[in-house]
């Protein structure tokens, strides 16, 4: 008897703790959603400004601006990055600035930097690259549409880099040595208020001075989680790239960590389909925001 009092009292308690749990996860879940929605309408539904989808940017091919992007935002990036070449390392530096001139219009200008350093005795079959200031990049972004009800946004975008010779061949040769060409179009969608999807792609065609016009096509998928009532995520961007009938890609795990209230860091990892000629890759972003004055 005592034993069966002993069941049902233990019955009665496990059944008390499990309906106390549930109303407690309830009450998070609750809590959860009150506070994304706080946090969404402070960003999407601004008084006095053009509505905004937030969607989760990648973090190595970013955007050039926020999609929807408005008046007086601007945004300093600065990413340093490591690739193993499988003979010798590949160190890559950029900084850039992205700023709205007007609603929906993002503008960029960035310096990207490529050094490489030896591992020991290269084979005679592969030979380092020279150091360099890969180009001036100029870019623009307009999104031309922004959907609140189906949480959508369409962009179209042009970069436009002025390659440059190698640093120990400035002196030797033309500084200015060609131009890539590389439109390209945004569509990205927020599932929910955590998912996030995202396709950037578009030609880019590389016409040096005295070299024949080489052209590839890009296809970057990405697909992100973003914690609630926050800018943090983590996600995948997959980077795959079309040249002369053959793919080739890098899968990129990231994750973004709020570090102050305009002060972001993006890691990121390079896992390549092709381990032949390139290894594993690395990338850190840091992401800073000067606050802007927003119209009352």
């Amino acid at each position: 008897m005592k034993k069966i009092y002993f069941i049902l009292i233990f019955q009665l308690w496990s059944i008390q703790y499990a309906f106390a749990q549930e109303i407690n996860s309830d009450s998070l879940k609750l809590q959860r959603i009150t506070l994304d929605s706080i946090f969404l309408n402070e960003i999407e539904a601004l008084p006095k400004q053009k509505p905004k989808v937030l969607h989760a940017e990648p973090l190595y091919i970013d955007l050039i601006r926020d999609l929807g992007a408005r008046k007086g935002e601007k945004e300093w990036n600065i990413g340093l990055g490591m690739t193993d070449k499988r003979g010798f390392d590949e160190y890559e530096a950029l900084i850039e600035y992205e700023w709205a001139p007007i609603d929906r219009l993002g503008l960029e200008v960035e310096l990207p930097i490529t050094i490489f350093s030896s591992r020991g005795q290269l084979p005679t079959s592969l030979e380092r690259p020279s150091n360099r200031l890969e180009s001036i990049k100029l870019a623009g972004q307009w999104s031309f549409l922004v959907s609140e009800k189906t949480k959508t946004s369409l962009a179209l975008g042009y970069i436009h880099e002025f390659e440059l010779a190698d640093i120990d061949q400035w002196a030797e040769e033309s500084l200015y040595k060609g131009n890539v060409f590389n439109p390209f179009l945004v569509a990205a969608k927020r599932w929910g208020r955590n998912f996030h999807t995202l396709i950037y792609t578009g030609p880019r065609i590389i016409r040096e001075f005295d070299h024949d016009t080489e052209m590839n096509y890009q296809i970057n998928t990405n697909f992100h989680y973003m914690i609630s009532g926050t800018r943090n995520f983590i996600g995948i961007e997959v980077n795959k790239e079309i040249q002369n009938g053959k793919l080739s890609g890098v899968l990129r795990p990231q994750m973004r960590v709020g570090l102050a209230e305009n002060l972001l860091i993006g890691i990121v990892t390079g896992i390549p389909f092709n381990r032949e000629t390139q290894g594993l890759s690395s990338f850190l972003r840091l992401i800073y925001e000067p606050r802007h004055k927003v119209p009352h």
